[in-house]
């Protein structure tokens, strides 16, 4: 008799349908030179819309400088990488790159990969491997990508409670003094929206004999002076072993990157599976990150606007009866609890009025915290805010009043 086949894949959906967790990709088309409009594609019409929920936080993939990056670095190289780094795929733009990134960050050196998660994977699981006997201790909201990372590595790991430095020092006391040790955690929870505690946790990574491993994807650009992230923006960044970090969002394009001593670079290059048989990332891409951080560290103006526009934003919110979470980042989380509710109220935002916010239901969060996460951008209007209250608000009201009949 033949096995199942179809029917356990039909089985697994549809217990993500029952469970209002069946993920829809909204099939939308930025529109360049107008963005955050868009145009959205659905059951064969096109309609304009407003995007609320893009990770390109400071709108640099519509950059000027950007765009012509790129455009100039297809002509001059081509498409395509030609292959791994280590076969043929390592061009001039890789190098110039990684040292602009290192310097990013008061770094010797750094290494790009094909994406924040491969970054995380990789490392994380090749630093373990080299260390027998390793302990990671995690946070207990780390992105899913470190988690796969330590899973991976095979070393054992232990999670501390959310940004509780009692708890995490309550583990590190209990484990060996002579075992290795790595401290993971992020320097923005995209989220919840709160910042790592990250000097806390060098303190203690100090104090007990552990590296500290920082996940900046959703800091980097965004804060310090030059766009270093959090860590910088703390006065922290050399106290940090490794810090990742990402192109794909305040950057506007794509992948990843580690920064560290060249000694820890160089051993992730050599060992990670996650680097060594991958394609390298394309000219374009690499030409076009150099250009947004180079425009970065020298511009706050886009940083500055980010945070005008989530305090523009959080305090129209604050003033409706919405559950909004507390977040003192750009990102900007509204709370509905419950996944076939959080999929209603974006449907009716989306389709109704224009608006598009992607829900976020388990297991990117915790069962019963499922919401909406907003990221308001420099190029958002009043008007366009003002659209986006208005329509939460009206949908919020007419759900209330429907469970309450």
């Amino acid at each position: 008799m033949a096995y199942g086949y179809a029917q356990i894949f039909k089985d697994a959906l549809s217990k993500l349908k029952r469970e209002g967790r069946y993920r829809v990709f909204a099939d939308i088309v930025r529109q360049q030179g107008s963005f955050p409009t868009a145009q959205h594609h659905s059951s064969g019409t096109t309609r304009p819309i407003t995007v609320w929920c893009s990770n390109d936080y400071l709108c640099m993939g519509q950059n000027a400088k950007v765009l012509e990056a790129m455009q100039k670095a297809i002509q001059t190289a081509g498409a395509g990488s030609g292959g791994t780094r280590n076969i043929s795929g390592t061009n001039h733009f890789h190098v110039e790159l990684e040292a602009e990134l290192a310097d990013l960050h008061g770094k010797e050196s750094a290494l790009l990969f094909t994406s924040g998660f491969v970054s995380n994977e990789a490392t994380l699981s090749t630093l373990a491997r080299l260390m027998p006997g390793c302990i990671f201790f995690s946070d207990e909201m780390n992105h899913a990508s470190m988690i796969e990372g330590m899973r991976h590595s095979g070393a054992e790991k232990r999670i501390y409670r959310h940004n509780d430095m009692a708890h995490l020092e309550e583990l590190l006391r209990a484990a060996s003094p002579t075992a290795p040790k790595i401290v993971c955690f992020e320097s923005v929870y995209s989220m919840e929206g709160d910042f790592g505690r990250i000097g806390e946790i060098c303190d203690l990574a100090e104090r007990y004999g552990a590296m500290t491993y920082l996940d900046e994807v959703h800091g980097v650009g965004l804060y310090g002076l030059r766009g270093g992230g959090v860590a910088e923006r703390d006065g922290v960044m050399h106290r940090v072993d490794i810090i990742e970090g990402t192109l794909a969002k305040a950057f506007g394009v794509m992948g990843g990157y580690i920064t560290g001593s060249s000694a820890i670079i160089d051993c992730v290059r050599s060992f990670a599976s996650g680097f060594i048989f991958t394609t390298s990332l394309p000219p374009a891409i690499t030409g076009g990150a150099l250009a947004s951080i180079r425009h970065l560290k020298s511009s706050n103006a886009e940083r500055e606007a980010l945070q005008e526009r989530a305090g523009r934003l959080k305090s129209l919110l604050s003033t409706r009866n919405v559950p909004l979470i507390d977040s003192p980042s750009h990102i900007v989380p509204v709370l509905v609890g419950d996944p076939a509710l959080c999929k209603v109220v974006s449907d009716e935002l989306l389709y109704t009025h224009g608006v598009y916010v992607q829900p976020i239901n388990f297991p990117t969060v915790p069962r019963g915290t499922e919401r909406l996460r907003i990221t308001p951008s420099p190029l958002h209007t009043n008007a366009q805010m003002d659209h986006l209250v208005a329509s939460i608000d009206m949908v919020w009201t007419a759900l209330r009043l429907r469970r309450a009949a």
